[in-house]
C-alpha cells in the first residue's frame, strides 16, 4: 500500500491524539503515533520499523541543531524559574501583588497583561509567565487550568501579531520572493484568531463566567482545590521561598532575560554586522538566539544573587539539576511530538495537503481565505507544529494569490497563521501547549481539556470572519464585525450556562 502523499500520512498524528483524549495519558498515545507512522513508512516490515524510530526519528529530532538550542533554552529556563524560586523571587511578587491585586478578576487581567508584555517567544512568554503569577493566581483561588489557558492564550496568539517576536521572524521567512516582514504587518488586522482569543480572555474574565470543563475546575479551585482530580499535586517547596527576597529578585532576571534574548536574536541575523534592526530580526535564528540570551541572563541572574547575597554559590549550582529535572516532562513530550511530526513529514503529509489546496483553490476564491483557515487548524492540531504549517502553507498562497489578488494573498496569509495558531492552540501534541501546562504547573491532559471548547468557540467565530473578509476584502469592516460577534456569542454563552445553572 502506498501511503506517501495521501491522507494516510496524517492518520499517525490522529491516532496519538485520539489516544490522549481518551486515555488521558500522553506519553504512551504519542509513541503509539510515531510506531503507526513508522509501520505505515517500512510497509510493516519489522526491521525498517525499528530503524525508522530509532534513526529517523529520535536520533534525528535530538541531534538536529534548532530542536537542541530550544532544549538548551528550556534547561535553562527552568534553572532560572528555580534561582528566582530559590531567591524568593516568585514570592515577594506575590506577597506585593496580594496588596495591589485584590481580586480574581484582577488576577486574570494581570496574567494577561504580563502575557501580552512577554512578546519576544512564545516558549520565554509560557514559562515566565507561569512562574510569575503562579503565586497571585493561586492566592485568588483560580484553578490550574484556567491559569494554563491564560497562559496559552498570551504564548502563540500575542507572538504572531507582535512584529518584533521569533514567530515573526519565522513568517517572515517563508515567505519567498516577497517582503515578508512587511506582508506580516499588513496580515496582523486580519489575523482574527489571534485578536479574537485576547478579545475573549479579557471578556470571559470581566463577565465572570466559564463554561464547559473549565467551569467545573474554577468551581472546584473556589472550593479550595486548584488542582482537580488526578492533577492534584501540591508544590509545597514553592510556599516556602526565601524570606530575604524581594521583587527586584524576580523583576531584574527577567528583564535580563528579555534584553539578552533580544540581543541574541538579532545577533545571529547580522545586527552587529551592519544589516538593519528589521532584516536581523527577520533573518535570525530564533534557536541559537534564545539559547545564547538565555545562558547570557542565567549568568547575570546568578552574579545578582550573589552580589546581593540572597544565595550562596552553592545554591545557584543545586538550581541547575533542579530546573533540569522540573523540564524533564515537557522535554519528553517535545521529543515525542518531534518525532511524531518526522514521521509524518516521512509520509508526504506536506505534499498531500498542497495538492489539496492547489486542486481546490480555483473558482472559490472569496471563499478560500475561510478555507485555508480550516486548512491550517487541520494540519497543526494534526502535527502538533505552527512553523511546520506556516512552511507547508504560506508558499502555495503567495504563489496562487500573488498575481491574481494583492489583498486576499494578504487575507489568505492572515488565514495561514490564525489557523496554524488555532491548531497549534487546540493540540496536545503542540509545543506550545505543552509549554503552558509546565508554566502553570497543570495536568497537559487537564489543560487540553479545558481549553478546547474555548478554542472552539474563537475558530467558529474567526472561521465567520475570514467567511466576511474574503467577500468586503477590507480589515476596517471585518475586524470590528468580528469582534461584536465574538462579544455577542460570550453573552448568549453566558445566558445559557446561567440558566441551566438555575434550572439544576
Amino acid at each position: 500500500m502506498d501511503v506517501y502523499g495521501t491522507f494516510w500520512a496524517l492518520v499517525p498524528p490522529i491516532i496519538a491524539i485520539l489516544l490522549a483524549l481518551i486515555t488521558k495519558e500522553v506519553y504512551s498515545s504519542l509513541f503509539v503515533g510515531i510506531l503507526v507512522g513508522a509501520l505505515f513508512y517500512s510497509g510493516f516490515g519489522f526491521e525498517g520499523t525499528v530503524t525508522h524510530i530509532v534513526e529517523d526519528g529520535f536520533i534525528s529530532v535530538l541531534s538536529d541543531s534548532y530542536n537542541v538550542g530550544i532544549l538548551v533554552f528550556l534547561v535553562i529556563l527552568g534553572t532560572m524559574v528555580a534561582l528566582m524560586n530559590k531567591a524568593g523571587g516568585s514570592q515577594a511578587f506575590g506577597r506585593w501583588a496580594s496588596t495591589h491585586i485584590k481580586t480574581r478578576v484582577g488576577a486574570q487581567l494581570a496574567t494577561i497583561l504580563l502575557g501580552g508584555l512577554i512578546f519576544i517567544d512564545d516558549y520565554f512568554n509560557c514559562l515566565t509567565v507561569g512562574s510569575v503569577m503562579r503565586p497571585v493566581t493561586d492566592k485568588h483561588q483560580i484553578s490550574r487550568a484556567k491559569l494554563a489557558y491564560l497562559i496559552d492564550a498570551t504564548a502563540a496568539p500575542v507572538c504572531i501579531i507582535a512584529p518584533i517576536s521569533s514567530w515573526a521572524a519565522a513568517v517572515s521567512g517563508f515567505v519567498e520572493g516577497e517582503n515578508g516582514f512587511s506582508l506580516f504587518i499588513k496580515a496582523i488586522p486580519y489575523n482574527f484568531y489571534a485578536l479574537l482569543t485576547i478579545v475573549m480572555m479579557v471578556s470571559l474574565s470581566l463577565m465572570k463566567f466559564d463554561f464547559g470543563p473549565m467551569a467545573k475546575h474554577e468551581k472546584n479551585a473556589l472550593a479550595g482545590d486548584l488542582f482537580s482530580y488526578k492533577d492534584r499535586v501540591a508544590r509545597e517547596e514553592e510556599e516556602e521561598g526565601a524570606k530575604k527576597g524581594k521583587v527586584i529578585d524576580l523583576l531584574i532576571p527577567i528583564i535580563c532575560l528579555i534584553i539578552c534574548c533580544v540581543i541574541g536574536m538579532i545577533y545571529t541575523g547580522g545586527f552587529f554586522e551592519g544589516t538593519s534592526f528589521k532584516e536581523a530580526f527577520s533573518g535570525c535564528d530564533a534557536s541559537v538566539g534564545l539559547a545564547i540570551g538565555s545562558i547570557i541572563g542565567l549568568i547575570l541572574t546568578i552574579l545578582l544573587y550573589l552580589v546581593r547575597r540572597v544565595l550562596s554559590f552553592k545554591d545557584c549550582m543545586e538550581c541547575l539539576p533542579e530546573g533540569f529535572k522540573a523540564m524533564v516532562p515537557a522535554i519528553l513530550i517535545l521529543t515525542f511530538a518531534w518525532t511524531l511530526k518526522a514521521m509524518t513529514d516521512s509520509l508526504g503529509a506536506r505534499e498531500f495537503v498542497a495538492t489539496m489546496v492547489k486542486e481546490n483553490a480555483s473558482g472559490l476564491m472569496g471563499f478560500m481565505p475561510a478555507v485555508i483557515f480550516l486548512v491550517g487548524c487541520f494540519l497543526a492540531f494534526a502535527t502538533g507544529t505552527s512553523w511546520g504549517t506556516f512552511g507547508i502553507l504560506i508558499p502555495i498562497v503567495v504563489e496562487a494569490f500573488y498575481a491574481t489578488d494583492a489583498e486576499l494573498m494578504i487575507i489568505a496569509i492572515s488565514a495561514c497563521m490564525a489557523g496554524a495558531v488555532c491548531g497549534d492552540h487546540c493540540s496536545p501534541i503542540s509545543d506550545t501547549t505543552i509549554m503552558a501546562s509546565a508554566g502553570a504547573q497543570c495536568d497537559h491532559v487537564n489543560h487540553v481539556s479545558t481549553q478546547l471548547p474555548y478554542a472552539i468557540v474563537a475558530a467558529a467565530v474567526s472561521f465567520a470572519s475570514y467567511l466576511i473578509a474574503g467577500f468586503v476584502r477590507s480589515w476596517l469592516i471585518a475586524l470590528p464585525l468580528a469582534i461584536a460577534l465574538m462579544i455577542v456569542t460570550l453573552l448568549v454563552m453566558r445566558a445559557v450556562t446561567s440558566d441551566k445553572a438555575a434550572q439544576a
